[in-house]
């Protein structure tokens, strides 16, 4: 006879560290754990690669599997492959792989395709025994209910991980093509088929948008039912700014998200020129994280800001929620006009959360993250004059933006909070397993008679 359903739920989260910077997605996972916790269920997230980088409690309970270094080695030396994992490793302690990020590790797509494959080839290419330590201690040790890739990168994983683990195990996609459509042939086309292998094992895939399970289930070649559709939300503790009455200073545009192409900071900054020649009084705030391989990139975009004056400010990548919050009560409006399908957009939360309306482009989660709240308003993509347009609009009708404001604020707290996010999730993983005809015995979960 099955447990009752009501039992403590445990739901393990592997999620990938982002070498260093704050990433939108282990940023989302580590949220999510402490919002399960702070529902009453029991989560793990386990940190892969690197260490995660949060601007929040850390809630990652384990050491870091697949360790960005011991990973490395075994892809270059066979030799280095047949060393003992006792004798190694070490070198997955957090401090190791922190240290080997600030000398130049890099999480650049273009540079990682054939360490891309290796890992998703699984336990047929080089990087076996790390996955297999991942699996025993998922199945063995942990002996969770529910285990949950935080991307399809992972997918590697799978086959191994159920070797040892008896329960349903689902996938979160977050962004996984924008990676993939950077990789250069022919690593590009063979991570694609390895993936659409893979997750085909998985009890299901999970989504934060309509937009991305339609566009993920044509990628991926799934089936549309094989798609869940999940919550996306975020913690809103210290997120306090309310929205001004009488907003005071310059109107000042802000810019908040990974300092890249994909991001759209030259989209912003051409709407920015366009705007700031009939609004001399505007300002624009930019801030994020700034990776190596994208600094030649940023100069660039930001060169001929400098000769706007002191219209411009970097803020950098915030280190803390206080600075971040701080970053957001700055601003009169955020616009993130990115050019890639954005599948989640926490970044316009987050504004909202803090009484900021934003203007996005009319593309990928937008559409129905501002639907929902009636927080913002949306433009052609691409279109630097149109979103110049937008905000000419809000500058001069300051009622208008305010109310907006007051609408994302309440919107946010209503539709998209951590605790709401945490309750959904964990009522369709309760009915998975309920549904799967496992039990949690002593060992792991094994078929109900």
């Amino acid at each position: 006879m099955s447990e009752p359903s009501n039992r403590k739920l445990h739901v393990a989260i592997i999620t990938s560290g982002g070498a260093g910077m704050f990433c939108g997605a282990c940023m989302h996972d580590n949220t999510w754990t402490r919002a399960m916790i702070n529902q009453g269920a029991e989560a793990t997230l386990i940190p892969t690669y690197t260490p995660i980088r949060v601007d929040e409690q850390n809630m990652t309970g384990s050491q870091v599997f697949l360790g960005g270094i011991n990973v490395y080695l075994n892809f270059r030396s066979r030799l280095w492959r047949r060393i003992p994992r006792f004798f190694k490793h070490w070198l997955d302690t957090p401090w190791i792989i922190n240290l080997a990020t600030k000398f130049g590790v890099s999480n650049d797509a273009h540079e990682l395709g054939a360490l891309t494959v290796t890992l998703l080839e699984g336990e047929l290419g080089p990087e076996l025994k790390e996955i297999e330590e991942l699996a025993q201690f998922v199945g063995n040790e942990l002996k969770p209910d529910v285990v949950c890739l935080s991307n399809a990168l992972l997918s590697g994983t799978i086959k191994t991980i159920k070797q040892h683990f008896s329960g349903p195990v689902f996938c979160v996609l977050q962004g996984d093509d924008v990676f993939l459509e950077e990789l250069g042939e022919p690593y590009r086309g063979r991570s694609l088929e390895l993936i659409r292998q893979n997750v085909q094992q998985l009890d299901g895939v999970l989504v934060h948008s309509d937009y991305y399970r339609d566009f993920m289930s044509d990628y991926l070649d799934l089936p549309i039912d094989h798609f869940h559709k999940v919550l996306l939300g975020i913690d809103l503790e210290g997120h306090d700014g309310t929205p001004a009455e009488n907003p005071a200073g310059p109107f000042t545009i802000g810019f908040f998200a990974r300092l890249c192409k994909e991001k759209g900071l030259h989209n912003v900054v051409q709407a920015f020129e366009i705007f700031h020649e009939k609004y001399p009084d505007s300002r624009l705030h930019v801030g994020g994280f700034l990776g190596k391989e994208n600094e030649a990139y940023f100069r660039k975009t930001t060169k001929r800001l400098a000769a706007r004056g002191g219209t411009y400010q970097y803020w950098g990548s915030p280190a803390s929620l206080a600075e971040k919050v701080d970053f957001y009560k700055s601003l009169s409006v955020l616009s993130v006009p990115t050019d890639y399908h954005e599948p989640k957009g926490l970044f316009v939360l987050e504004a909202m959360a803090n009484g900021v309306p934003v203007v996005q482009p009319a593309h990928g989660a937008f559409p129905e993250l501002i639907e929902k709240t009636e927080g913002g308003l949306l433009v052609t993509p691409g279109d630097p004059r149109e979103l110049a347009d937008a905000w000419e609009r809000l500058y001069l009708d300051k009622e208008y933006r305010l109310k907006l404001a007051r609408q994302g604020y309440e919107r946010v707290r209503q539709f998209y909070s951590a605790e709401l996010m945490a309750t959904e999730s964990l009522q369709f993983f309760q009915k998975r397993v309920d549904a799967s005809g496992f039990v949690k015995n002593e060992r792991q979960l094994t078929p109900d008679p």
